[in-house]
């Protein structure tokens, strides 16, 4: 089993920025010098760490997922740690567990991997369910228990973690209560042709993450987040938004439709939006952009098929009315 120890990326860093809109332009600069396009890809994953939630990145291995989190973790500076998904990995393994005092008397608390800014979790699902039951309390939360004594993670807390379809060899299907806990999900896809060759120059891509610089202390990022919050929401917006929270649930290729925690997700990211676009309101196709990446990954279908239910949510999207102003 490999479980990265923890460490502080990015020692170097640019201006501090004054707001969090100018913090998500230096974060998407940033992130695109080392990954070749993706650039909607990137964009999700600045909303999510503005709006502070958790990032799930999907897709087959050799795509740049784990890169991509490794290049945000060091945009963001604070302390990182990294686990490596196993068969045997142990929930032990990454929240912690209690050792012999140095005496040989007593027990004390000792940290696992997530006890770090920036968590990243790579092959998640190679992980065992019980492991991966793991995560709920701390990504929920911010503190684990053990033996009835809760311990605090680092704030800010952001997990990002990878995985591979299931339908490879080694991997266990990611569970509902897992998947409800990542605040958006997004596939890289295949670089193209030309972004392809900026990899292979060396232009972008793993050589370029050493020359990453720190973007923001996570005191910065924590106030920007509390800004985020405060980007307004219309009545209206929000009803639209359960409007598409409901489409999700009566469709009829839809088994479990998206949660009451789905749509707290999607508004958080679409303020992150609004904030991105240089507003300080939501409006509806901010709602509509979140959904794509907020309400998929938790959709279970009646027939299993991750492209169908990225399908099934523009569906639902385009069958409610957005508001006017």
């Amino acid at each position: 089993m490999n479980v990265g120890m923890t460490s502080t990326l990015a020692s170097d860093r640019t201006p501090a920025p004054s707001g969090p809109n100018s913090l998500a332009r230096s974060l998407v600069a940033s992130i695109s010098s080392v990954l070749a396009g993706r650039h909607y890809q990137i964009e999700v994953a600045t909303a999510c760490v503005l709006a502070g939630g958790h990032l799930l990145a999907e897709d087959i291995p050799g795509v740049g997922k784990t890169l991509l989190a490794q290049t945000v973790a060091a945009s963001l500076g604070g302390s990182f740690a990294r686990v490596q998904g196993t068969a045997d990995l142990l929930p032990a393994d990454v929240v912690g567990s209690l050792a012999p005092n140095a005496d040989g008397f007593g027990l004390h608390f000792r940290p696992g991997p997530v006890f770090a800014n920036v968590v990243l979790f790579d092959e998640l699902n190679r992980a065992n369910p019980r492991t991966q039951s793991a995560l709920l309390e701390v990504m929920e939360e911010g503190h684990i228990t053990v033996d009835g004594i809760t311990h605090p993670v680092p704030a800010p807390f952001l997990v990002i973690a990878t995985q591979n379809p299931v339908e490879m060899a080694g991997t266990y299907p990611l569970t509902e209560g897992v998947t409800d806990r990542f605040m958006a999900a997004i596939s890289l896809g295949r670089a193209t042709a030309e972004e392809e060759v900026e990899v292979l120059t060396g232009r972008r891509g793993r050589a370029r993450l050493g020359s990453v610089s720190r973007v923001a202390t996570m005191e910065e990022l924590t106030a920007c987040r509390e800004q985020v919050l405060q980007v307004h929401l219309a009545d209206a917006v929000a009803a639209y938004a359960v409007g598409i929270l409901h489409a999700t649930r009566a469709h009829q290729r839809v088994r479990l439709g998206a949660s009451t925690r789905g749509g707290v997700a999607m508004i958080a990211l679409a303020k992150a939006f609004s904030v991105m676009d240089g507003r300080d309101f939501v409006a509806p196709h901010d709602v509509a952009c979140a959904a794509q990446c907020a309400l998929a990954h938790r959709l279970v279908l009646v027939a299993q098929d991750r492209t169908s239910a990225t399908a099934v949510v523009a569906e639902c999207v385009a069958a409610v009315q957005a508001p006017r102003r």
